[in-house]
């Protein structure tokens, strides 16, 4: 007798791919199922070992790193984005871990994962924010590239704005478009835990009655937009931002936000089509997308040992280190680096600059200057302490009718 109703009698070896007689056939092949006399790799002592190691060498490298940069903590502009963008190994590996360790329960990795597409948004907004602390801020860049013809080149997108200059506007247009990110991104993780809660979301759903489709569509959007801002925003400085080697630092960001969501969306759409095989098991519920997902969480884990090797070279705290001794040849104490590191994580700078680029009166606002004072903090705001050529200089720079 056949045991229609239920697919515990397949195996891993035996994948159904031929469709029911009838009307409703469909050209994707059956996923094959896992039973629990043969788990996957991802259900095994093995791969939380590996996974843990690479994660918990991956903590020590970046830990350490961050630690470096808050013991030397001498040009706080800067460092505080940096700080910020380094903690992106730690949030990404361990809650990869922690998904991981909790395979067998189908609804933990979206909530872990919610704490990850939050953090992913602010670490953009801080890699673009740290590039403009390098040139000085935006009044010197303006400075820099008013009025220069914007080069075509397809590679950079850049095709389409032929026979336009650099503004102002271009450079609202690159902080929009990345905060617009920081907005989307939470926004679409809390929408996420919502719809898993009423069962409305699996990842690799593609069933337009199912929250997966939308939210795919929306995030791809929204990270194109974003990584497009950053693209022109290089493109537009590359050759200001050369003392600063940025090109390990933009592949960097780049290849731990944008690669690892194409990443973990290819996954899904592989056990939809059979790839990926799925789990069935009395003792425990894994429904559709949570294998996907739990194999996008294992390489994760590995990735973050390789992104802390490389973001300690990118971002190196080295050059910091002869600015933060004293006379004496001492460093910070222990107690003015548990400030710095809590001044590092306050996002209110993030909030006032959303608030700045986003206002219907932006073109009034005359941004501060990033200046060098010699003998006091390497980089401060000034309002007031600036020449009046200066304050005509900045006013000039972000005329109303300056526009992208």
């Amino acid at each position: 007798m056949l045991e229609n109703d239920s697919p515990s009698g397949l195996t891993l070896g035996s994948p159904a791919t031929t469709a029911p007689q009838g009307s409703n056939t469909s050209w994707v092949p059956k996923t094959p199922v896992v039973t629990p006399d043969e788990p996957i790799f991802l259900m095994t002592s093995t791969a939380q070992t590996i996974s843990g190691f690479f994660v918990w060498t991956a903590l020590l490298i970046t830990c350490h790193q961050i630690y470096m940069h808050l013991r030397y903590y001498s040009s706080p502009n800067e460092q505080r984005h940096i700080v910020r963008i380094l903690f992106i190994v730690p949030i990404y590996a361990f809650d990869s871990w922690l998904s991981l360790l909790f395979f067998t329960n189908e609804e933990y990795y979206v909530y872990f994962d919610t704490v990850r597409d939050c953090y992913e948004a602010f670490v953009i907004y801080n890699f673009l924010s740290l590039c403009y602390e390098y040139l000085g801020g935006e009044s010197a860049i303006m400075a820099e590239i008013r009025g220069k013809p914007i080069e075509s080149s397809c590679m950079y997108g850049t095709c389409c704005l032929w026979g336009r200059t650099y503004s102002i506007g271009f450079l609202r247009f690159c902080k929009q478009a990345t905060l617009q990110f920081c907005v989307v991104k939470p926004l679409m993780a809390v929408i996420t835990v919502i719809l898993q809660a009423f069962g409305k979301y699996r990842d690799g759903d593609f069933n337009v009655a199912s929250g997966y489709l939308y939210i795919t569509i929306i995030y791809n959007i929204s990270v194109s937009l974003s990584l497009y801002a950053l693209f022109l925003f290089y493109f537009a400085t590359r050759e200001l931002l050369v003392p600063y080697n940025p090109v390990l630092k933009f592949f960097m960001v780049k290849s731990v936000i944008f690669l690892s969501f194409w990443q973990g969306m290819l996954l899904a759409i592989l056990e939809k089509c059979g790839a990926i095989p799925q789990i069935n098991s009395a003792d425990f519920s894994v429904g559709e997308g949570t294998v996907a997902a739990g194999y996008q969480n294992f390489i994760i884990c590995i990735e973050m040992f390789f992104a802390a090797i490389a973001l300690r070279h990118a971002f190196t705290y080295k050059v910091y280190m002869d600015k933060r001794l004293d006379s004496y040849g001492r460093c910070a104490p222990m107690k003015s680096i548990s400030s710095s590191l809590k001044e590092t994580m306050n996002p209110g700078d993030m909030v006032q600059d959303a608030i700045h680029n986003f206002s219907p009166a932006y073109q009034q606002y005359t941004q501060q200057s990033t200046l060098e004072r010699s003998g006091g903090p390497p980089l401060s705001r000034s309002h007031s302490n600036i020449s009046t050529r200066g304050d005509n200089e900045k006013t000039l720079l972000l005329s109303s009718d300056d526009e992208f």
